[in-house]
């Protein structure tokens, strides 16, 4: 536990230093978001940004009526953290769910130190478990604390579910980010509510593994979900290729379903530094939200 907090404390340091030197950006906007939240409806005005109609409201016949935004007080930084079978792999203490827990773990910190409410779902196809959002750097440690002792108890995955719980359970606006390998089927409706109601990151944690299998001949496969165990010619020419393809048409659906909802996404291969990839992904965000 130590070591890893000694760890996180180095690379959240890290990051620190260069958003407030090579950025000249302001750490706080990163979990900001937009700074505003719902207030009210009110009639519209000329002049009004017609992007703020409400268009629910305004047809019920009763006129036109635009929504009106407050200041948030505070911001909540709510992490989504998939630690099902398939993000155990990878090299001993870099498989993928080391990774994702690494990452919330500094982002934790950070978010902490900035303020935020920081809260925590880890899941499988089941509700594995819960941290309530709460300030303070103790509460970072808690969600380390959490992280660190994790014993999932099905190593299924289902992430529609995952999202509709955290629909329901996290009600006021947050900086949504969701760490996984997003490998499942039929999320995507679940997924572009939480785009629509939360300011949506997505963090996709991979493993070279996943693609690039050594040609040992037929060989045994286990899924870690399923528990099946299946055997396949790994040699084969057209094995490697449909596994290839089909995880290429995974990142590709993902990456258009990112532009198209206004996410911001990156992946993230467990033998790559991940602080760089971080850095670019704050640098996109302090970008967008200083236009906000």
């Amino acid at each position: 536990m130590k070591d890893l907090l000694k760890k996180l404390r180095k690379y959240e340091i890290q990051i620190r230093k260069a958003i407030n030197s090579q950025m000249q950006g302001d750490f706080h906007s990163i979990f900001k978001g937009s700074g505003l939240e719902f207030d009210d409806v009110r009639a519209y005005q000329y002049g009004d940004d017609i992007r703020t109609i409400d268009w629910n409201v305004s047809a019920k016949g009763h006129g036109t009526f635009v929504k009106t935004f407050r200041e948030e007080k505070e911001q909540t930084v709510f992490f989504i953290l998939d630690v099902s079978g398939s993000q155990n792999i990878g090299s001993p203490g870099k498989q993928k769910v080391d990774i994702g827990k690494e990452i919330c773990g500094v982002l934790a910190l950070s978010a902490a130190k900035e303020g935020s409410q920081v809260g925590l779902m880890c899941y499988s196809d089941r509700k594995e478990k819960y941290v309530k959002p709460a300030k303070g750097p103790k509460q970072a440690y808690e969600i380390v604390h959490t992280l660190v002792n994790l014993q999932p108890e099905s190593r299924k995955t289902d992430l529609a579910k995952a999202i509709l719980l955290t629909l329901n359970t996290v009600k006021r606006r947050s900086v949504m980010i969701f760490i996984s390998d997003f490998i499942d089927d039929n999320y995507f409706h679940n997924l572009k509510g939480l785009a629509k109601k939360h300011d949506l990151v997505m963090i996709r944690i991979t493993d070279r593994r996943e693609t690039d299998l050594p040609k040992l001949g037929i060989v045994p496969l286990y899924d870690k979900e399923s528990g099946n165990t299946v055997w396949v010619n790994t040699s084969f020419g057209s094995f490697r290729k449909n596994l290839r393809e089909n995880y290429q048409e995974n990142e590709e659906k993902l990456e258009q379903f990112a532009r198209k909802h206004q996410i911001n996404f990156v992946s993230v291969d467990t033998s790559q530094d991940y602080v760089p990839i971080l850095l670019k992904l704050f640098k996109i965000r302090n970008k967008s939200l200083k236009g906000v």
